[in-house]
């Protein structure tokens, strides 16, 4: 359903999770495309010309942040168009998303502009209200693209997991960063993961850091010593923690010991129950807490489209009961949602409060826009999302303006 959003939008008889405490009854008032009231029992003082929608049996969360994802709906960021990632947008806006940043596996250079290009078009289309034909346009467009994130190259031959190795990369100078172009757009993010143990990791992120890119270690088996000169030089964060890193060994702990030793670094982790055992998530919950975690979906083209065979990155990638796998036997990323990932550590025992900080105010914190969006606050971007009471998605709002709509 298209909305152009109006001025003034009361979200009213809402049950709401704010960052802290969760609100039984009370209501939202949306203006100019931010939260500008948060109230609690009646909103009768709401008066004017406010567009009421009636919340009850909704419970509004904070939109849900992907910092890690290839694609979904039939569409890998790295060969889509901008009309192929507002696609992706679009379903992702279904299942609660409202901003994620496009995730770009190695690759020769040509293809890495390519997909620049498109993930830039899509960020004028998404600030301009303009079709990625450049027509004037009131369709939804969807989650917000916010920057995007390079996953590699320069990262550990020993731990490639699913990416391909011969677009590996050792790290010199900073020519060596020059075929990784990023949207030119004011506020856009840049996020890479790095394996800091590679021949210059380690001024690879110092390189990175200083020049304002957010930096987490991963596809890495870097000794503690070198772990420990990557967080001096920049380094607070780990990639899909536990996976592309070797196992946790009692006298080698490596970067899974490293990690969850550390109260001053946080770990992105897939919920699905597949690339971490539900026992697992309930010791990282234990050791690394709420706070420290943050949920992604690492998703595939394939998400959304059920089980079958897929032809994504050059190779064949199958999936069956929700477990991708490609023909070397090695887990190919994800095929679930933020949302599915939300369900997954409620069903563990965490709070409402405590996922929506695992799927919102974390990601918006490890991406430096947290003072823009990531948690339902007065003053806050209104990016919404409103569950009915079996967890479906009846309407997420992005910057003020309905994008799915029940």
């Amino acid at each position: 359903m298209t909305s152009l959003a109006p001025k003034r939008i009361l979200l009213d008889n809402a049950r709401i999770i704010t960052r802290d405490k969760i609100v039984e009854r009370g209501a939202l008032l949306v203006e100019g495309g931010k939260i500008s009231q948060v109230l609690e029992g009646e909103a009768a003082r709401i008066g004017g010309d406010a567009l009421e929608r009636d919340c009850k049996d909704l419970t509004l969360w904070p939109g849900l942040i992907d910092v890690h994802i290839h694609g979904a709906a039939g569409v890998d960021t790295m060969n889509a168009r901008a009309d192929d990632l507002l696609r992706v947008s679009k379903y992702l806006a279904s299942q609660g998303v409202t901003g994620w940043l496009p995730t770009l596996v190695p690759a020769e250079a040509a293809q890495y502009a390519s997909a620049v290009r498109s993930i830039e078009g899509l960020m004028r289309v998404q600030a301009d209200g303009q079709s990625p034909s450049g027509a004037a346009d009131t369709r939804e467009n969807g989650a917000r693209v916010l920057g995007l994130h390079y996953e590699g190259p320069f990262v550990s031959d020993a731990q490639c997991g699913a990416l391909h190795t011969n677009f590996f990369r050792e790290y010199s100078t900073a020519d060596d960063l020059t075929a990784l172009q990023v949207p030119n757009i004011n506020g856009s993010v840049k996020m890479m993961t790095v394996a800091p143990e590679i021949a210059g990791g380690v001024d690879l992120v110092r390189e990175l850091t200083a020049n304002e890119w957010v930096v987490s270690l991963g596809h890495t088996r870097a000794s503690l010593a070198v772990l420990d000169q990557a967080f001096t030089a920049g380094a607070r964060h780990l990639t899909h923690f536990m996976n592309a890193m070797p196992q946790l060994h009692h006298r080698n702990p490596g970067p899974v010991g490293w990690g969850l030793s550390r109260n001053d670094v946080s770990c992105d982790i897939i919920a699905d129950g597949v690339h971490l055992d539900p026992l697992m998530l309930r010791l990282l919950l234990q050791i690394k807490s709420p706070e420290r975690l943050t949920l992604i979906s690492d998703a595939i083209a394939a998400a959304g489209l059920g089980d079958g065979d897929y032809q994504i990155w050059g190779e064949t990638i199958s999936v069956s009961r929700g477990r991708t796998q490609n023909a070397h036997g090695s887990i190919a990323g994800s095929v679930i949602t933020m949302l599915d990932a939300v369900r997954m550590m409620l069903s563990l025992g965490v709070s409402e409060v405590e996922a929506a900080r695992m799927a919102a105010t974390n990601p918006a914190r490890l991406l430096r826009i947290d003072q823009d969006c990531g948690a339902i606050e007065e003053g806050k971007r209104a990016d919404l999302v409103g569950l009915n009471r079996e967890g479906k998605v009846q309407f997420t709002m992005v910057g003020g303006q309905f994008e799915t709509l029940v």
